[in-house]
């Protein structure tokens, strides 16, 4: 990817409840990611958020109480471009925490589920783990 070009972006929740973290797999992959997903045109990080949440958990995000975990990049090791960004928010929640028909299955990962995630979500771990909110 040149420095020209956009870099991917996804906008994610963390929601850690005892300890764990609430990750989602897509159908078809083996890999748990954070819940979220990438911003329409002219979106905000709320309203892509809200929107994401809603499709993929069917809960409504309260954007009033987001508050910025950090922003993830993933890199390419040849030329040092920014391969991928995670934008990361906790916030409160309404309603159901249940799987959409995207969404293959979720579940509450510890720490030692690290592997069982993305690199850019690794990532997250690590931070959330050195808060000491991930066991």
């Amino acid at each position: 990817m040149g420095k020209s070009e956009v870099v991917p972006e996804k906008v994610a929740r963390v929601l850690v409840r005892d300890g764990r973290v609430l990750v989602t797999r897509n159908r078809g992959v083996d890999v748990f990611y954070f819940p979220g997903g990438k911003r329409e045109p002219g979106e905000s990080d709320a309203e892509t958020l809200a929107r994401e949440i809603a499709e993929e958990l069917q809960s409504r995000v309260d954007t009033a109480t987001m508050v910025h975990v950090g922003t993830f990049e993933t890199r390419r090791d040849y030329d040092g471009c920014t391969e991928f960004r995670m934008i990361c928010y906790t916030a409160e929640y309404s309603g159901p925490l249940v799987a959409s028909r995207e969404i293959a299955e979720s579940a509450w990962f510890g720490y030692g589920d690290r592997a069982r995630v993305s690199a850019v979500d690794q990532m997250v771990f690590d931070v959330i783990h050195a808060d000491g909110q991930l066991l």
